[in-house]
């Protein structure tokens, strides 16, 4: 089966730590002048003694959103911790990295030879508009090709890591004097990625060559859901569309929403105000985290503003 729709919730947890040029980037510590004004979803988990805000985020941004102000800034400047997905290494180590889990295996015949036949000259065309060689890409994973050929189209459209929540969140918590810690490591989460089946991570590739002529209106709709505190709207965007690749639903989804849920409830038994920044994928739909939440009586709360 030809799976068309999957690159979509991919692509989002892929580009954070994958767009490696623009990690070397110094984070923008503020937006155009003339902004536009972005009130994303927020929610907050308390008890007695402690309050864990959940922030949805999107990983990559043009500039000119004015979304780190109002209850988000609020929630922010009351924590004493930032929780995000990960916490990359310096660029150098990040792309060590990407090439030791995106790398195919000895033996493994050249990607070009492995995509289903109807494909490869598509896939040919995107690796030279790239300015690549047509088998540049043939030593690599197939996940790890899906991912680059899309970054390149969205980072032309001016979307950059740079401008993401991520980045500015860090950046204010270094100013403030606030610890950053991962809920993974950068080895794991490149790691379920080559964890997939070659079928699935094929999928993944072939899907990605078909939503390469609409990524701008696709990424688009997804940022204006984000901006809007849209979240269900993004999920369906986002997620309803694994419901093609059990599989990959399942590694992305799925079981990290599980256990991120159960790293909060332990959470929960330390006092103290922390704030979680997670792609906008992870917080809604019925196997979102507060979801998963709710199956430990763990009731998160949305913040009106």
């Amino acid at each position: 089966m030809r799976l068309t729709r999957p690159f979509r919730a991919a692509a989002s947890a892929l580009s954070m730590f994958l767009a490696l040029p623009a990690c070397a980037k110094t984070p923008a510590a503020q937006q155009a002048n003339a902004a536009t004004d972005a009130d994303p979803a927020l929610w907050v988990v308390r008890d007695k003694d402690t309050t864990i805000y959940l922030f949805g985020t999107i990983h990559v941004l043009k500039p000119g959103l004015s979304w780190f102000d109002e209850a988000v800034k609020a929630a922010f400047d009351r924590s004493g911790e930032l929780v995000l997905e990960t916490v990359l290494p310096d660029p150098a180590a990040m792309a060590g990295l990407v090439r030791a889990a995106g790398t195919a295996k000895p033996g493994t015949p050249p990607l070009t030879e492995r995509i289903p036949a109807d494909k490869r000259a598509a896939f040919t065309a995107a690796v030279t508009a790239a300015g690549l060689p047509g088998n540049a890409f043939d030593g690599f994973q197939p996940w790890l090709a899906a991912t680059q050929l899309s970054i390149g189209p969205v980072s032309k459209q001016g979307y950059e890591t740079d401008n993401a929540p991520e980045s500015v969140l860090t950046q204010a918590a270094k100013a403030a004097g606030k610890p950053v810690r991962g809920l993974e490591t950068p080895e794991q989460q490149l790691g379920y990625f080559s964890s997939l089946s070659d079928q699935a991570q094929l999928e993944m590739l072939t899907s990605s060559l078909d939503e390469l002529p609409k990524v701008d209106t696709t990424i688009g709709k997804m940022v204006d859901d984000w901006a809007h505190g849209r979240p269900d709207a993004l999920a369906a965007e986002m997620n309803d569309s694994l419901k093609d690749s059990p599989e990959v639903a399942r590694v992305l989804l799925v079981d990290r929403n599980k256990r991120w849920a159960q790293w909060i409830g332990q959470r929960m038994q330390q006092p103290g105000t922390i704030f979680i920044a997670v792609g906008s994928g992870h917080l809604a739909g019925p196997d979102s985290v507060q979801a998963q939440l709710a199956r430990q009586g763990i009731k998160a709360k949305r913040v009106k503003y």
